[in-house]
């Protein structure tokens, strides 16, 4: 089985070349307690047995600079592709997008929260974000959307509006499954599954959820297959945002998702990241 990260990071250790920016205006503290550069996300992937990955811009470090994320993916072209950010309301969001496609770009992600800000998917709504929603229609490039179930609904509205768009959500939206079987807290996010251009990342945050209250891992992954696919779900290692080495990350999402069939892990574990990255086939 041919194992893919769609959703590992790096930092540059030359703050001359590639300056901090942070968006919002703080900086992650991984960022600056773990970072990893792209010779030691090699390095782990080696160690750890991954083949490929969609190297995922950190948008807490640089803001909308993706220069180190898409000059270091370019220099393993047969390992990596890199995932950037941009202004979504910038006036000339449409010919940003389109240069760094051109640079190799693979995909985008937006970033409405998280570790540094509290989520806000107003952004999702704007109508002046619709402009990059079509170039990215024409570029066949897929969406992150980084947001918790608050966005949900504009999540829904951006799937419906653009259909030929595939828009992968960061963390599966962070629902709270702490409740159990048949995970009732969760309902916005199982309200998605007729969405067929809308797929999940699993990492580590959920493969630590299921271990709390009444959650569990054989009750939790095999609802989710039921109502998306193994087709539409993909292992994110989130490495070095979330602690332990990529070996150790693997290890807990092969041992969380064990009771999938072959044929599931095999989607969940590379097949569905060379669908949404086709450079990675």
């Amino acid at each position: 089985m041919t194992i893919i990260d769609i959703h590992p990071h790096i930092i540059s250790d030359d703050e001359t070349r590639y300056p901090p920016a942070p968006l919002f205006g703080k900086r992650s503290d991984w960022s600056q307690e773990r970072p990893n550069t792209v010779e030691a996300l090699i390095q782990a992937m080696d160690e750890a047995g991954v083949a490929k990955a969609a190297v995922v811009h950190s948008s807490t470090t640089y803001g909308f600079d993706n220069r180190y994320v898409v000059e270091s993916c370019a220099r393993y072209p047969d390992r990596l592709v890199a995932v950037g950010s941009v202004d979504m309301l910038a006036d000339d969001v449409t010919s940003v997008i389109k240069g760094w496609s051109d640079q190799g770009l693979a995909g985008l992600r937006i970033f409405t929260g998280g570790s540094t800000k509290d989520f806000d998917p107003s952004d999702l709504e704007n109508p002046k974000s619709f402009r990059a929603w079509d170039i990215l229609a024409d570029l066949h490039l897929p969406m992150c959307i980084q947001t918790g179930p608050i966005g949900l609904p504009q999540v829904r509205m951006l799937a419906e509006k653009y259909p030929n768009v595939n828009i992968i959500l960061d963390h599966l939206g962070r629902p709270d499954v702490l409740d159990g079987p048949p995970y009732a807290n969760a309902a916005s996010l199982f309200a998605l599954a007729d969405l067929p251009n809308i797929y999940l990342k699993l990492t580590p945050r959920i493969f630590g959820d299921v271990k709390k209250e009444k959650a569990s891992a054989e009750t939790f992954f095999p609802r989710v297959v039921d109502a998306f696919g193994a087709q539409r779900l993909a292992w994110g290692s989130n490495f070095p945002t979330s602690p332990g080495t990529m070996k150790e990350i693997l290890s807990t999402a092969e041992k969380g998702l064990a009771s999938l069939n072959a044929e599931d892990r095999a989607w969940v574990f590379g097949k569905t990241a060379q669908h949404l990255y086709p450079a990675l086939r």
